[in-house]
Parts: structure tokens; C-alpha cells; sequence
């Protein structure tokens, strides 16, 4: 039996009055000294929304760190491979040009028609 049916159960017994007057007054002294003793817990104003992102773990309300820490490495990732991309590009990019530089071709090779057209298709 869960919480629920077994509290009916009792709501429904002090209703019709069968528990007998001496347990009833028992019981009216067990819950007066249980709300005596009752703490009234407020969180800290300015760490509620770290306990809120923390302990959330499901539905529409806030984010949840499941969801918020994944997204986080994700975006780092593809930074990190953008990143490691361009690097690639830039260093050949630059290796062409130092080829380009140290190479024994004559200045007039580099005035030809021909070898800027080629240089042209090469560069995006």
C-alpha cells in the first residue's frame, strides 16, 4: 500500500469518529509537537539558482546540468576543431609561399599571364 491509499485510509477512520477519543488526543499531541519541532527551511536568496540548476534534473523549468554540461563540451569541441583547421590551412598556405619564394624560378616567371592564372585557381 503507498503513501497516498494509507493516508485515505486514516482520513476516512477519523471521519467517521471509530478511533477511540484517548488515541485521537495522542494524535493531536504527536502533530502539535511535530510542527513545534518543524523547521522552516528558506535557501540563501543569492545561491537559490545554483541549487535550482543542480538538483533539477527534469521538465521545462530551468536548465538542467545534464543538458547544459554536454551542450558545453560539444561547442568547446567544434571550436577547438575549427580552430585546428584554419591552423592547417595557414600553414599551407604558408608553405606554398616559402616554396614559392626559395625556389629557383627567374623574375620573369612570376610576371607571366600564365602563372597568375595558376595562382588564381590554387587560392580560394
Amino acid at each position: 500500500m503507498n503513501e497516498p491509499q494509507f493516508a485515505s485510509k486514516v482520513k476516512l477512520l477519523l471521519n467517521e469518529g471509530t478511533v477511540k477519543t484517548d488515541t485521537l488526543h495522542r494524535l493531536k499531541q504527536a502533530r502539535a509537537e511535530a510542527l513545534k519541532h518543524q523547521r522552516v527551511s528558506r535557501p540563501a536568496p543569492a545561491l537559490a539558482w545554483v541549487e535550482s540548476l543542480v538538483t533539477d534534473f527534469g521538465g521545462f523549468t530551468g536548465f538542467s546540468l545534464r543538458l547544459v554540461l554536454p551542450m558545453a563540451v560539444l561547442v568547446g569541441g567544434l571550436v577547438a576543431i575549427n580552430g585546428w583547421q584554419q591552423n592547417l590551412r595557414v600553414a599551407e598556405v604558408e608553405e606554398i609561399d616559402a616554396l614559392l619564394l626559395t625556389d629557383d624560378l627567374p623574375l620573369d616567371a612570376y610576371l607571366d599571364k600564365g602563372f597568375e592564372a595558376w595562382l588564381k585557381k590554387r587560392t580560394p
